[in-house]
């Protein structure tokens, strides 16, 4: 299957599976031995940490992110 067809089948899932999916695919991603970050990823991470650490109340968690999307299905 190539590329595009492959976004289309997934584009066609519910809401719910398409996150399912995307939870998956990033977890395939994330145990790939072979996935180096680059130099600017690295940094924006960082930055992102830095800001984290700075200020640990802002934004929200990831269960209250997750509890919001799903309440819109």
């Amino acid at each position: 299957m190539d590329y595009r067809a492959l976004l289309e089948a997934a584009i066609a899932l519910s809401v719910e599976d398409r996150l399912r999916l995307a939870d998956q695919i990033y977890e395939s991603v994330e145990a790939d031995d072979h996935a180096e970050l680059s130099d600017e990823l690295k940094k924006e991470l960082d930055r992102r940490i830095a800001a984290d650490d700075a200020n640990p109340e802002a934004g929200s968690s990831w269960e209250e992110v997750k509890a919001r999307l799903m309440s819109d299905l």
